[in-house]
């Protein structure tokens, strides 16, 4: 298949590397574009050239399919059905979020907490890119499909056995490595009629052929050279594609696009800054507060032209409500970093969209942090969900946001019902309820050229993108999370395009408490309260997903992969992975009838560049100030690419043999922990000795403690 035809062929500078590449040995300006290819299994492997092989590991006498899936596939099933319909099968994972809601609830009950200590590994899969991997396996009609980091290749598997049938490599430019703020990831694909929609780093979106892995088309959206890049999952509705750009940091402006489903062709964008016209809005939009009402607030909120380099990036996640007709989401921090800079509420950035699917028109908006300080971006998942509050029925949305509060809104017209703090946090005085306004701490103003200490939380928020889970049958937000502070030193830059234009000097460390930096926590979103957490030593950077059988599962940064019982909070079982974990965990029924738990294993990311980029860990300011709260994890893991797959042991239904083996790249894949103890082995000198010059961490780096309570106070 032929290259993206309409690109100018132009050579691709060079530009600055964020600290977060600048070990890894990346060439921006080299490279030149090849052509998309597909190859399907048992293709001649001299022709395969996957910038990393990639291996397969199965069950030990499981046998290599050639073609086809699995007796009950039904390889036609997903693709004549209502996409809506198809995400309501608890025994597919046809989105990201598993539904438009963004509940990540999975209807399966096969594995609870009676069994849960049996998992075993399934098979594993190898997708060759030691780097972050922070994509979710989607599974239709018993094929698995997932993304791997840039250079981006789409992989298809059997769901059950895990036999490859496709692998598409695309042509994404090996500049965007250069640009990208925080290691080159992928947070996963979206499937609707027949076709994967997936987003490249180098800022194309791609429609492929689900049963062929052949390309149908593919869409430019911006351009690397001013820092442009795109990572984030789409998410499909009413015959539209919905994505968004990543760049922040390099000074880009952010917008939302919609894109005809089949055709690629742009149906319509969204600004995130700019006039009314840009960011879609008119008539129709009536933010709930009136501080938000004005004509071209885009452009007036900013000193003059700031608005065109100032943000705003659409890099998180996207809901839908079929009932409203409204999509929703949030858009990026602000640039640059110093606020000294860019005086005003810098609307719409750090905002709240709720928008008409089918026209873009924004019907109403609310921005969570005004004149952001500390890059406490607004595009965290919005949770959709009806809640009994004070003897009504409420349609809400939940948000936990970086700034440290859990937000309750009102999702048909915006309003708060509720902003309580779920995390430490000094930056702010509260949210005021009459006005919707967050109350920044004046005290801890970033004045240009001070270092202002003791902030939280810091800038990746109490918790970033990782995605929570939503149980109807607990009532309760599973919430993976951090807990940082930094001190933060803000300083005159200037823009250049495609470089960083940031203007502070960040130092991010473990905030208040028992030196944990990350915690699994349950929340009463009507209550308003925590119910139980679990502390880990590192930031929770992996997603969630909970199930009927009342089990949460999520992974760890020191490699760990655990069940947790949904309601107590109780630690049921746990896995020793190749890598560190900070991808997405799905839930799916097989061909063989038992119900399976995937997830990606490596470590990376911008919580995890020290790890995988090979950055220095005595330099605490390196990526973005990430390295100073992460300086003792290259002693635990390094970067990773391995799919894992856990099931409960065959009962003779059908399924493959019990015992796994490993091979390729995946390393050792470690055993199940039937009654997890405090994991000795993960002390500092448990991956190739500890670190010259950083200190190890208290204890012994996986030590559990749960507690129960209400939320910390401010």
């Amino acid at each position: 298949m032929a290259g993206w035809n309409h690109l100018t062929g132009a050579v691709m500078r060079s530009s600055e590397h964020f600290a977060i590449l600048s070990a890894s040995g990346l060439e921006p300006g080299a490279g030149t574009r090849r052509h998309s290819r597909c190859y399907r299994a048992g293709s001649r492997l001299r022709r395969f050239s996957l910038t990393a092989a990639f291996s397969l590991t199965l069950f030990a006498g499981g046998a290599l399919a050639q073609s086809g899936d699995v007796a009950g596939g039904g390889a036609e099933e997903g693709s004549g059905q209502d996409l809506q319909t198809l995400s309501q099968d608890p025994n597919q994972w046809v989105m990201p979020a598993k539904n438009y809601a963004s509940t990540r609830y999975s209807e399966l009950d096969q594995i609870n907490a009676d069994n849960v200590g049996q998992l075993q590994l399934a098979w594993t899969f190898s997708n060759g890119v030691n780097r972050g991997q922070e994509s979710i396996p989607l599974v239709v009609d018993n094929t698995m499909y997932i993304v791997g980091p840039w250079p981006n290749n789409l992989f298809a598997l059997n769901a059950t056995t895990g036999d490859l049938k496709w692998a598409y490599s695309p042509p994404t430019a090996r500049a965007a490595q250069g640009v990208a703020c925080c290691d080159v990831v992928n947070r996963g694909a979206a499937y609707d009629n027949g076709k994967i929609f997936y987003n490249t780093l180098d800022n194309h979106t791609v429609a492929v052929d689900a049963k062929t892995g052949k390309e149908i088309w593919h869409t430019k959206l911006g351009d690397i050279n001013t820092g442009m890049t795109m990572t984030m999952a789409p998410l499909v509705a009413k015959g539209k594609v919905f994505v968004g750009s990543s760049g922040g940091e390099m000074g880009v402006r952010g917008w939302l696009t919609a894109l005809d489903e089949a055709t690629g062709e742009i149906a319509w964008r969204a600004w995130s800054t700019g006039p009314d016209k840009d960011v879609l809005i008119g008539e129709d939009f009536k933010p709930p507060y009136d501080w938000m009402k004005g004509k071209d607030l885009g452009v007036k909120t900013w000193p003059a032209d700031r608005w065109k380099t100032g943000g705003g990036n659409v890099w998180g996640w996207i809901s839908y409500d079929p009932e409203l007709n409204l999509i929703y989401y949030g858009t990026g921090n602000p640039g640059p970093w110093n606020p000294n800079q860019r005086e005003g509420d810098n609307l719409w950035t750090t905002t709240i969209f709720a928008r008409d699917a089918d026209t873009g028109m924004a019907k109403w908006a609310y921005q969570t942090s005004p004149h952001d300080l500390w890059d406490h971006d607004g595009v965290n998942e919005l949770v959709l969900v009806d809640l009994e509050i004070d003897g009504k029925t409420r349609k809400a949305m939940i948000r936990p946001g970086r700034t440290g509060y859990m937000y309750v809104i009102d999702r048909t017209n915006g309003k708060l019902i509720s902003a309580t703090p779920y995390d430490t946090v000094t930056a702010y005085k509260g949210v005021d309820m009459e006005t919707g306004r967050i109350i920044p701490n004046k005290d801890l103003h970033p004045d240009l050229g001070k270092t202002v200490k003791d902030i939280c939380p810091a800038p990746p928020g109490a918790k970033d993108w990782q995605p929570t889970a939503w149980s109807p049958k607990t009532k309760l937000l599973y919430v993976p999370h951090q807990h940082l502070c930094m001190n933060f030193k803000a300083s005159e830059v200037g823009y250049i395009a495609g470089t960083p234009y940031l203007g502070a000097t960040v130092d991010m460390y473990a905030a208040p408490g028992d030196g944990y930096r990350g915690e699994f926590m349950a929340w009463d979103p009507v209550k308003k309260k925590k119910v139980w957490a679990i502390h880990e030593n590192f930031p929770v950077w992996s997603g969630t997903v909970v199930t009927a059988g009342n089990i949460a599962f999520y992974g760890t940064m020191d490699r760990w992969f655990k069940a947790v019982n949904a309601t107590t909070g109780e630690v049921l079982w746990q896995f020793r992975a190749p890598s560190g974990f900070i991808g997405q965990p799905s839930v799916y029924k097989g061909a063989d009838g038992r119900e399976y738990v995937a997830i990606l294993s490596g470590v990376g990311g911008w919580s995890g560049a020290v790890a995988a980029a090979e950055l220095d860990p005595r330099v605490r300011n390196g990526a973005l100030g990430f390295v100073g709260a992460t300086q003792d994890l290259p002693a635990y893991t390094k970067g990773g690419s391995t799919l894992l797959v856990f099931a409960l042991p065959n009962s003779g239904n059908g399924g493959q043999g019990a015992a796994a083996r490993s091979s390729g790249a995946s390393g050792n894949l470690g055993r199940p922990i039937q009654n997890p103890p405090p994991a000795q082995d993960a002390g500092p000198n448990a991956a190739g000795g500890s670190v010259p010059g950083v200190l190890a961490p208290n204890g012994d780096g996986a030590a559990i403690e749960t507690e129960r309570g209400d939320a910390p106070a401010q």
